[in-house]
């Protein structure tokens, strides 16, 4: 569990520097340059990913049941994962009307992929897991709108031709990954 934490910790803790330590980031950026801090942090991301998915698979070994989720629960949260794909295809396809009106789909990707899976899930892995990913989605979507509510940022739209690509690429995102994808890389099928 230890492995989990410190993992969490790693890889929450530099994906919230824009949030909690600005100044420290873009001295950083300063000192050493834009592309080796993105190397750094893909480094330190890349270390703490490792630590969360090690620490969660020995967590699964001896698991600490906090409470057991009814079996509709499952189908729950294979329903919210519908959006939680067109979000996270949002992020990346230009134009859409989701990011223009939402902001930050990405987060909000993973906001709704953690309650999902904290409905459905019942140890304290999962909890530490999914609620440490919430935690963090919740406080970076509230810092990211004000910032851009601050810069006057708003995200363009390019016509219906993206918005549609954003939702059909995360409806076959949602596919592969609940028919094929979960099974193959969590060894839990969604739907079993």
């Amino acid at each position: 569990m230890i492995a989990l934490v410190v993992g969490l910790v790693i890889f929450l803790g530099i994906h919230s520097t824009p949030m909690l330590a600005p100044q420290w980031r873009e001295s950083m950026i300063r000192q050493m340059g834009r592309m080796p801090w993105k190397a750094l942090y893909s480094l330190v991301s890349l270390m703490g990913f490792g630590l969360i998915i090690w620490g969660y698979g020995m967590a699964r070994l001896d698991p600490v049941w906090v409470w057991f989720a009814p079996g509709w629960t499952r189908h729950l949260s294979a329903l919210l994962m519908i959006p939680a794909f067109i979000f996270l295809a949002a992020a990346y396809v230009p134009g859409n009307r989701i990011k223009a009106r939402l902001g930050h789909p990405m987060v909000l990707a993973v906001k709704t992929w953690a309650i999902a899976h904290l409905i459905a899930n019942g140890t304290l892995a999962d909890i530490l897991l999914f609620g440490g990913f919430l935690a963090w989605a919740v406080a970076y979507f509230i810092y990211a709108r004000r910032k851009d509510r601050a810069n006057n940022t708003h995200y363009p739209v390019n016509g219906l031709k993206y918005d549609i690509i954003a939702v059909v690429g995360g409806l076959v995102g949602y596919a592969v990954f609940a028919f094929w994808a979960h099974q193959w890389l969590i060894g839990v099928p969604p739907f079993g």
